[in-house]
């Protein structure tokens, strides 16, 4: 039996080889020879395959080992590569169009657990009080320990109508908090607006997809059409990101054609790209170009753009690239950064490969790699001042790309918000938007952190960003 094995090990160990050297062969023609192969580590690793195989408690699939030394080898390169198999490749498809099945949150693992990135707007997990920087320990009655990020995943993706309970221990909770959340049928809407007041409006984006930049142009017409506007916010915060077209289309709305929006560099050729406020850069296919449908003053008007560390990847593209042309005053909170691009890669008809293939930079050159946005007027997210004490940033992720340019910025980006006002624990009894669940010496900060109602009164970042433009348009009236 154990001969059996051997054998079988040594002709997966062939087998591994020839593909490595089948891999090298086709990069001959870019390098002036193949790299050494591992052999003594793929040797290694037959052997642990022949040991599973052999002694393990129960008898293991050949595929279920290769599939999961496969998610094991990519895992660990960064928190934003994976093996995607079936399930998690379609998911990944549908999620761009803009509508999906689960709960609803933007995750990542630390530490063996899931870590809530951001809850996405209007969805189960939003309404249910999940808040960024939540661990979930537990899915149901299965603990997340020793699962993989895509295990976890489709653990809390299902059928609309069924219920799951997640375990999450939280920063400031003496005891873990057990909630339920009915799944449903996600559809983001990527774009919301309103008219805050008279020649001032709100436009948020939620979410980077596929029609974002198409969404966004009907909006501003829509507001437009009410009546010219004096001065807008674009709203970005707790936006996780999305597709780079998408951030770029956004971009080109407000810059000059041809502006350089964001570049990219990496190790191979097709990583080194410079991407601007042009069709062919945010449109896919043969589409219509959406932003012959900009309205007048749409690339003029006075601008805020409000970021907070839940802003990441492609809201921060957009907050760079507009920062960077002095196009916009950006204001809020230091963003999450997320300065790497994820290439998919199909592997098969069904499965893919989701690698960072490279880094964002800014129009000046700036890394956002785990350094992120720093806002031009740091506004904390509430009146009573104080970050969010459970705010999670790239930075604090496990095996996080260092940024190349000057290292990754530290807590002390944060330091000009925390000093607007001095944080403040809240009064006993208070109500917060968690529904009984919990309460830290955040949750007075609850609304600013997950503003529910567009255009809210209460929404202290956004009556900050209006007492900005409301000055401005004074100033340039005199």
């Amino acid at each position: 039996m154990r001969t059996k094995l051997q054998q079988v090990g040594l002709v997966l160990f062939g087998l591994i080889a020839g593909i490595l050297v089948s891999l090298n062969l086709s990069a001959i023609a870019n390098k002036d020879g193949p790299p050494p192969l591992p052999v003594e580590e793929l040797r290694a690793f037959a052997d642990v395959f022949n040991a599973i195989k052999a002694g393990y408690v129960e008898p293991v699939e050949d595929k279920k080992l290769i599939t999961q030394a496969i998610s094991g080898m990519v895992a660990g390169l960064d928190p934003h590569s994976s093996y995607l198999d079936a399930d998690a490749f379609k998911d990944l498809q549908v999620g761009t169009q803009g509508e999906f099945g689960g709960l609803g949150i933007e995750v990542g693992m630390e530490d063996g657990f899931v870590k809530v990135i951001s809850p996405i707007e209007d969805t189960p997990a939003y309404r249910a009080g999940i808040k960024t920087g939540d661990l979930i320990i537990k899915l149901d009655e299965t603990s997340v320990k020793g699962l993989t990020l895509n295990e976890a995943v489709k653990r809390m993706r299902g059928k609309p109508k069924t219920k799951i309970i997640l375990t999450i221990a939280r920063k400031g909770e003496t005891k873990p908090l057990v909630i339920t959340i009915t799944r449903e049928v996600i559809k983001v809407q990527s774009v919301k607006s309103k008219m805050v007041e008279p020649g001032y409006a709100v436009v948020r984006v939620t979410q980077f997809q596929e029609q974002t930049g198409a969404a966004l142009v009907k909006h501003l017409g829509d507001l437009y059409k009410k009546e010219p506007l004096k001065g807008l916010v674009l709203d970005l915060r707790n936006d996780p990101g999305g597709l780079l077209n998408s951030a770029i289309g956004v971009s080109a709305a407000f810059l000059k054609p041809d502006t350089l929006v964001v570049s990219t560099d990496g190790r191979v050729e097709e990583a080194k790209r410079k991407y601007v406020a042009a069709a062919e850069d945010y449109l896919r296919g043969t589409k219509d170009d959406y932003l012959k449908g900009l309205p007048e003053g749409a690339r003029s008007v006075p601008l805020v753009v409000l970021v907070n560390g839940g802003s990441a990847s492609a809201s921060e593209i957009v907050a760079g690239a507009l920062q960077d042309h002095k196009r916009a005053v950006i204001m809020g909170t230091r963003t999450f950064g997320k300065g790497s691009v994820q290439t998919v890669l199909p592997l098969t008809d069904n499965t893919a490969l989701k690698l960072t293939t490279a880094r964002y930079y800014t129009p000046s050159g700036r890394s956002i790699q785990a350094k992120g946005i720093t806002p031009d007027i740091a506004v904390a997210e509430s009146a009573n001042g104080g970050p969010n004490p459970n705010r999670l940033r790239e930075a604090d992720l496990e095996n996080h790309l260092t940024n190349d340019k000057d290292g990754p910025d530290t807590a002390a980006a944060d330091k000009p918000a925390e000093k607007a006002a001095p944080a403040q624990k809240p009064k006993a009894g208070k109500p917060g938007k968690t529904k009984g669940k919990g309460t830290d010496e955040g949750e007075d900060d609850e609304e600013a952190h997950l503003p529910v109602e567009l255009g809210s009164p209460k929404d202290y970042q956004l009556s900050q960003a209006m007492n900005l433009l409301k000055g401005l348009s004074i100033i340039q009236n005199k």
